[in-house]
């Protein structure tokens, strides 16, 4: 069994969504704690939910003994419910047989958990929690930290040839 304990708080935000996205965590061992963040452009709510969980386990040098706390009611109670191993047996499929969305991040979340033992927590959004909250900051400062994009030429293709 692990023996540090890490609490993780992440959150995801998105301008419009689909839109420009931001995800953010806050890691806390003892005394040390580490805020990360970034944001991805034509994404969805949901990913950046996802993202956060994956990027602040990733930041986990050794297995630990780490809670996750979100206010993700998709990201937790996929855990807590059971459903995404459900999933997992069932060929990435749903209980109603449609194609899970985002398996390629539930995949790379059930690998980035897989050294730890992980607790998932469901906190109240928006609220009193105060990490729950700087989080959003975070994710929110992500996506304005996005770069301009550039409009394509008229009559510029995919390729960028006219």
């Amino acid at each position: 069994m692990p023996e540090k304990h890490v609490d993780i708080y992440t959150d995801g935000a998105c301008s419009g969504n689909p839109g420009d996205g931001g995800w953010a965590a806050i890691l806390f061992y003892r005394n040390f704690k580490r805020e990360i963040s970034g944001g991805e452009r034509d994404t969805t709510n949901n990913r950046m939910e996802l993202k956060a969980v994956i990027k602040g386990l990733k930041m986990l040098k050794e297995p630990c003994d780490v809670t996750v706390y979100s206010d993700s009611r998709y990201c937790v109670d996929a855990f807590l419910q059971g459903w995404v191993y459900g999933w997992q047996r069932n060929g990435w499929r749903t209980a109603s047989k449609e194609d899970v969305k985002n398996v390629d991040l539930w995949k790379e979340l059930l690998s980035a958990i897989k050294p730890h033992k992980v607790t998932f927590v469901k906190v109240k959004g928006h609220a009193d929690n105060e990490h729950n909250n700087r989080c959003d900051e975070l994710a929110r400062a992500a996506i304005k930290a996005l770069p301009p994009v550039i409009p394509k030429a008229e009559g510029e293709g995919a390729s960028g040839e006219v």
